[in-house]
């Protein structure tokens, strides 16, 4: 329990880039198995008669499917908000020793992980330019991790999450 707070205490390095997208790469595993899972229950709540193949093209109702599609983004913000807000860590970033923690606090709180989520898809899907801001701040933060003034530290091999 010594080696915990004494780890805890720390500064660790910033995340780099590759690392903190092969943790992206199998939280994206994670998430598209519980989006498979939200559209099989989905399904057996509406039925599959709601799609409909004209001139060779699935017609959907678009009802269902934003419905889905909001299901899909409150599933992806639960997911990231419940692992960082507990521990810091999804999956992904456990398997590859990152962690996101406060500036100030250690743990980030519910507006951080909201603000966070909410900056790091447009800072992805902008050919990724919020993430590229990495290697242009001083610190190695990106864009998201400045708004939400969070940080991802590497954390050394020795330490043990579960012990």
């Amino acid at each position: 329990m010594s080696e915990t707070v004494e780890v805890e205490n720390l500064e660790f390095p910033r995340a780099g880039l590759l690392r903190r997208l092969a943790a992206l790469l199998y939280d994206i595993f994670l998430v598209a198995a519980i989006w498979i899972l939200l559209g099989f229950i989905l399904q057996l709540f509406v039925g599959v008669d709601n799609n409909q193949v004209v001139d060779g093209q699935v017609v959907t109702n678009p009802v269902v499917d934003n419905f889905l599609f909001i299901l899909m983004i409150l599933s992806c913000f639960l997911f990231y908000c419940w692992f960082w807000m507990r521990s810091g860590q999804t999956l992904g970033m456990l398997a590859w020793r990152i962690r996101v923690d406060s500036i100030e606090e250690g743990k980030i709180n519910f507006s951080q992980a909201l603000i966070r989520f909410l900056v790091a898809w447009p800072a992805f899907f902008m050919l990724g330019l919020g993430f590229f801001w990495i290697y242009l701040d001083e610190q190695g933060d990106a864009v998201h991790d400045k708004v939400s003034c969070t940080k991802v530290i590497v954390l050394p091999k020795s330490y043990r999450p579960f012990s």
